[in-house]
């Protein structure tokens, strides 16, 4: 690769499909990002200039573009007729049908240590986030974090179970994410009755959601 034209988005893809077959073996580290690094012929200085974190930046990368994978998908999936749990769990299980789960058990490892995982929090909560925007989420108060939040629990959750499920096709992950979803469904049925109650209305009521987040997608309905 010629360094003379700064491209960060190209090189980075670059980067990113240089270090995934090293990952399996080193995960995302300094000597998988600097073997990425010598496959593509780059400037090691360079190749900080665009990933200052090395691997930890492509690890993000990768999680991002299974979100972009995950809204394609979505994108061509027939929804038409799902209630909306069905719908979230289809969000779900397409973002992880299209994973590989070596590569997610690597990037788990490495968003566990204290230093990253601040990181890792704030990736699960845009995949849940991603996920309420492209189904149509149009909520501005309250709900609009309670929503991110109890679907954050959910993908963690499930995450860590299809990361160490065999059964074939990933079955028994999608029973769990179904039970969690029923989870899900209960305690919206409890915090119904909890909003009923006057001060519990009136103590969420001045809660905004952020007035720079992006536009709900056009499939499914807000909920």
């Amino acid at each position: 690769m010629k360094n003379d034209h700064l491209d960060v988005d190209r090189m980075k893809a670059e980067l990113l499909a240089a270090i995934t077959p090293h990952v399996p073996f080193d995960g995302w580290s300094d000597p998988a990002f600097a073997a990425a690094v010598a496959d593509l012929g780059l400037d090691p200085a360079l190749a900080r200039l665009v990933c200052p974190r090395g691997a930890l930046d492509l690890a993000v990368a990768h999680h991002r573009a299974g979100d972009a994978a995950m809204e394609a998908a979505l994108a061509e999936a027939d929804l038409e007729g799902m209630k909306f749990r069905d719908k979230i769990a289809t969000a779900v299980r397409l973002r992880l049908q299209a994973a590989d789960p070596e590569l997610v058990r690597r990037g788990a490892a490495v968003f566990a240590l204290p230093q990253n995982a601040a990181t890792g929090s704030k990736l699960i909560w845009g995949t849940a986030d991603r996920i309420w925007t492209v189904l149509g989420d149009s909520s501005t108060d309250y709900n609009w974090y309670s929503k991110r939040l109890t679907l954050s629990g959910v993908y963690s959750a499930v995450v860590l179970f299809w990361m160490g499920d065999d059964s074939e096709g990933h079955a028994q992950s999608w029973e769990f994410l179904d039970r969690r979803i029923g989870d899900v469904m209960q305690f919206e049925k409890v915090k119904g009755k909890l909003m009923k109650l006057p001060f519990v209305k009136d103590m969420l009521g001045a809660v905004q959601a952020p007035q720079d987040r992006p536009m709900p997608g056009r499939m499914g309905e807000s909920q």
